[in-house]
């Protein structure tokens, strides 16, 4: 008789785990994000509103310094990413076409690793030098991320769509010298 008044009890706790444990679950890997695309298309901008110009009319426009193509690593990722050089010395990393898989806390990092081909994307730029750029705006299209003046661009040499909830690289690329 005992047995009986406690599976009631036990049933409505375990019941109360399974819903928290649930809850979490989909708090932490946002499984609905896998079927979810943002795109953003932005144009590459021009220098700053009332920036100075530098004196070299060469350097009046914007100018690739680098680039690469994005490969994939824990997900499916293409397109390009440009190092680019704005009129007034500034930096802005630049991601055109790209395509991959939407996630949770996903973020642009320039890193001075090595892009690893043939792996999943785990470890892989967590050990090094890097520098985020901020949230990925969308998993798709065309966007911009502004370069922090107190960068030096020449200590890194690759960018990763990188996975911060889970520590793992969605895709990269090198950047070389245009």
């Amino acid at each position: 008789m005992a047995r009986t008044r406690l599976r009631g009890p036990i049933a409505v706790v375990a019941a109360i785990v399974a819903a928290v444990v649930l809850g979490a679950g989909l708090y932490w890997f946002q499984p609905w994000k896998l079927w979810q695309d943002d795109t953003v298309h932005e144009a590459l901008p021009s220098a700053p509103a009332g920036a100075p110009l530098p004196s070299r009319p060469a350097a009046a426009s914007p100018r690739t310094v680098a680039q690469g193509s994005l490969i994939s690593h824990e997900h499916t990722t293409t397109g390009t990413v440009k190092l680019v050089r704005l009129a007034d010395g500034s930096h802005v990393l630049r991601l055109e076409n790209l395509d991959t898989s939407s996630g949770p806390d996903l973020r642009v990092w320039l890193t001075d690793a090595p892009v690893k081909e043939g792996v999943a994307g785990w470890y892989v730029f967590d050990d090094g030098k890097h520098v985020s750029l901020g949230k990925l705006k969308g998993n798709k299209g065309d966007q911009n991320y502004e370069v922090p003046a107190d960068v030096n661009v020449g200590d890194y040499s690759s960018v990763t769509i990188w996975c911060d909830r889970f520590d793992v690289s969605f895709g990269a690329a090198t950047l070389g010298a245009v």
